[in-house]
């Protein structure tokens, strides 16, 4: 199994981006997806988290309007737009997937996940 995470890069401030997150070997569909972000020196929190076989997304309050989760089936892939980027935002961002659907209390622990990414970089500058 793999994800393949893609897309980062450096932006100014109100920039825009949009990661992909494409796996081979595992249906991301059979489970739920998410998207973790890892500053220097920081925890490595959650972003966004979206259910299998739903339009059932979830943000965390830091990037709610501004960061959206979608996911193609066709391409096996999933997708975080994200718009009025912020310096705040910068962060190594990875992908990660369960291979069940998880409740909403559990959507950011990350053991409760089976597959990652491996990573890609988000710098903004003010």
């Amino acid at each position: 199994v793999q994800l393949q995470a893609s897309g980062g890069g450096s932006v100014e401030t109100g920039g825009s981006l949009r990661l992909s997150c494409a796996a081979s070997g595992f249906t991301l569909n059979s489970g739920s997806t998410a998207w973790f972000r890892q500053a220097p020196g920081k925890e490595r929190e959650g972003v966004s988290f979206t259910r299998p076989n739903s339009g059932t997304t979830y943000y965390s309050e830091s990037v709610k309007g501004r960061f959206t989760i979608s996911r193609d089936n066709a391409k096996n892939t999933v997708y975080l737009q994200m718009n009025s980027l912020k310096p705040e935002d910068t962060a190594i961002y990875y992908c990660t997937a369960s291979r069940r659907s998880l409740i909403f209390s559990e959507r950011y622990v990350t053991t409760n996940y089976d597959y990652w990414g491996q990573g890609t970089q988000v710098t903004v500058s003010s």
